[in-house]
């Protein structure tokens, strides 16, 4: 089956079993294309938590769709590709923080939703790259326990002065390949280009950039700018929102390694076959979901 097919396929099923298709803005530009809504995590998770639709398709990776699940428990949530997993999820789990926990019994754990559904249990609350800083300075607590990611973790730090903040060693395999080399050497070959990156990149690039923020943040900055050469320091997918927003400028990665293997795994025909058969849907274990779910309501009341 062709591409075009595929599409129309999608279409059919998609009316027929009143599914609704959420896609990351770091999946492949066809992808994009099919999904009904296009965001970053906390964009996605207000439509999963407010959807209608009996199904929801998750084009993104594990951890996303499980987000999908805790909002939405009564439906229906496909992956398209299983395999599809965040390396940083996988840094940190349950035993780990466990232990933090322990030795530090005062603190407070705030979760980046960039994490399993284990540790989303074992903690407060959660926040995404977009009000990271806002949810750790909601926190009653002078110390918090920050997981799984050391970068947003120290840009979260730069911020708020008056909290300890306990990083755990996760990190973006991808953003954090990003090198102070790769800025300077962009910036010498285009030196009116903005540089926009992710807080998930290490303190030095952020240092070096223009401007810091997730995902939608980075694309909203585009517009609004009135500059027209920008240097992206995220992962490419983001490349094709910009430049369908933003026809009139011109976007360049400030690295060939910007590339997420486990985004690229969702394509049109795993999206048809899930729809087709919904096979695998995800599930959680009862006895973690109500502590996980609660980490996450907790942020949506604070960031809605």
């Amino acid at each position: 089956m062709d591409d075009y097919a595929l599409i129309s396929s999608i279409t059919k099923l998609k009316s027929q079993k009143n599914a609704l298709i959420l896609a990351h803005n770091y999946q492949l530009p066809e992808v994009q294309e099919i999904a009904d809504y296009v965001g970053d995590s906390l964009s996605l998770c207000k439509l999963a938590i407010n959807s209608k639709e009996d199904i929801i398709v998750f084009c993104g990776v594990r951890f996303m769709a499980e987000t999908a699940k805790l909002l939405n428990p009564q439906k229906t949530v496909l992956l398209p590709n299983l395999s599809a997993n965040c390396p940083m999820a996988g840094m940190v789990d349950r035993n780990d923080l466990r232990k933090l926990k322990r030795r530090y019994s005062d603190a407070k754990v705030v979760c980046y939703v960039n994490s399993n559904v284990e540790v989303k249990a074992e903690s407060h609350i959660c926040c995404t790259s977009s009000n990271a800083i806002d949810i750790v300075h909601s926190q009653s607590s002078d110390r918090i326990i920050f997981v799984p990611d050391r970068n947003l973790g120290s840009y979260v730090e730069k911020y708020i002065s008056t909290k300890e903040i306990i990083k755990m060693e996760g990190y973006c395999p991808v953003h954090a390949s990003v090198t102070l080399e790769d800025v300077y050497r962009e910036k010498k070959e285009r030196p009116n280009a903005k540089v926009l990156v992710h807080p998930e990149c290490t303190s030095d690039v952020r240092e070096a950039a223009d401007f810091i923020g997730g995902t939608e943040s980075i694309i909203q900055y585009a517009i609004a700018s009135d500059d027209r050469e920008f240097l992206i320091g995220t992962e490419l997918g983001v490349l094709h929102r910009l430049r369908n927003s933003c026809p009139d400028k011109e976007f360049f990665m400030l690295s060939d390694e910007l590339v997420c293997p486990d985004m690229k795994k969702i394509s049109l025909k795993s999206i048809y076959n899930a729809l087709l058969w919904e096979e695998d849907p995800i599930k959680i274990d009862e006895d973690i979901y109500e502590q996980a779910a609660d980490s996450l309501h907790k942020m949506l009341s604070i960031t809605s």
